[in-house]
């Protein structure tokens, strides 16, 4: 399962501070994050909360991952500018929604929009195309962000995350 290679991908490479808004897509791995005694998951109230967190967290020597949803994309993107002026190394793992399926028309711009929002900002972009190449895609990213100091993002396709009715959503 990718959240669980995920989780192995973050610890093999010693990151310490996993910063999220609450997200669905993003819950197992979440789960994995808070019950690994060698992480901090960290609640943020916005997504450019994670961008302080990720600089703060180098500064003393740790790693940060951040994760988010792509709608959250569009609340970082003035922050971004400091992670190219700063050069520090900025990990996000984004679950996709806009795409395929998509049941809530407000979360189709920015689920479009965000490769190409992020590339502009600097970002270096890795897209798996399914689910076994997300472990690997993550590895990549980390390697290149903590060894280069750049911004890297994996954008995790919403097909692997799973495709939800409103029917479902309303349900729950």
């Amino acid at each position: 399962m990718w959240p669980d290679q995920i989780h192995a991908e973050l610890a093999a490479a010693s990151v310490r501070f996993v910063g999220y808004v609450p997200d669905a897509g993003h819950k197992r791995l979440i789960e994995l994050c808070e019950a690994d005694k060698s992480m901090r998951a960290v609640v943020l109230s916005t997504e450019e909360e994670g961008i302080g967190l990720a600089a703060g967290a180098w500064l003393g020597g740790e790693r940060t991952v951040l994760l988010m949803q792509s709608s959250g994309v569009g609340n970082i993107v003035n922050v971004l500018g400091m992670v190219k002026e700063c050069r520090f190394p900025l990990v996000t793992i984004v679950t996709m929604r806009g795409e395929e399926g998509e049941f809530n028309p407000w979360q189709v711009p920015m689920g479009q929009a965000t490769r190409a929002v992020l590339e502009a900002m600097g970002t270096v972009v890795h897209r798996p195309a399914n689910a076994e190449d997300i472990a690997p895609a993550v590895n990549a990213a980390l390697r290149l962000a903590f060894h280069s100091y750049a911004s890297a993002a994996v954008l995790i396709p919403q097909r692997a995350i799973g495709i939800k009715s409103f029917q479902e959503q309303a349900s729950q």
